[in-house]
């Protein structure tokens, strides 16, 4: 599938905060468990102002033309770094926001939804990036055991490289949407004189079969 302008457009804005790290001899462990020859900090993100008000715009348009935003009654974002995103995009259209914790405090009210709670109103779940979706499912299970509906998701980055991704997905009966992907960054790095040959290739490896780079890697350390 050809990238979108938009597409570009946020993959190159993530390089040029520095937002994706590359570290081939020196992989990084993500939450998913896989080792990676990068390591995308989407946090960085509202530390810059343009970007971080060109990336909410991108975030909204998707939202207008993937799902509608008739469709969408509530936004809630996903403990931690989901918060802000959710937040901005939540102020853009006028809905109600809340987040979904990772687990319950062991203090106060013990809740996993903080917020107002909305049975039966259709929500969108906002993150920051999605690796193998794994989390994303958690999420989704806190939130429709309030009873509220959730039929999409939405990131920043999806890594759309994990071959049971789509599957889980479907299985949970939720569509992702994301703004870029790996293959729209590996594109930008490919015509940037700053990147050796070297990274490029075990980029492009790791792209093709992550599973197999992170395990090959695993056996070395």
């Amino acid at each position: 599938m050809k990238a979108s302008s938009d597409s570009k457009l946020a993959a190159r804005m993530l390089l040029e905060i520095k937002a994706i790290n590359f570290n081939v001899e020196n992989p990084f462990s993500l939450a998913s468990g896989f080792l990676s020859p990068s390591y995308i900090d989407c946090r960085k993100i509202i530390s810059y102002p343009k970007v971080r008000t060109k990336i909410t715009e991108l975030m909204t348009k998707k939202i207008e033309q993937e799902i509608g935003v008739e469709v969408i009654q509530y936004i809630i974002g996903g403990e931690t770094a989901g918060i802000p995103f959710a937040s901005l995009v939540a102020e853009k259209l006028k809905l109600p926001l809340a987040y979904v914790r990772k687990k319950t405090k062991k203090y106060g009210k013990n809740k996993l939804i903080e917020g107002e709670i909305f049975p039966e109103k259709e929500s969108l779940l906002i993150e920051d990036l999605m690796t193998d979706g794994k989390s994303k499912i958690d999420f989704l299970d806190k939130i429709r055991a309030q009873n509220i509906k959730c039929s999409h998701g939405l990131v920043i980055f999806n890594y759309d490289i994990f071959p049971e991704t789509k599957k889980r997905l479907k299985e949970n009966k939720i569509k992702m949407h994301h703004l870029t992907s790996w293959l729209d960054v590996y594109n930008q790095i490919k015509e940037n004189s700053a990147f050796d040959q070297f990274t490029i290739k075990q980029i492009k490896k790791f792209i093709d079969n992550p599973v197999k780079w992170s395990n090959e890697r695993k056996r070395d350390v």
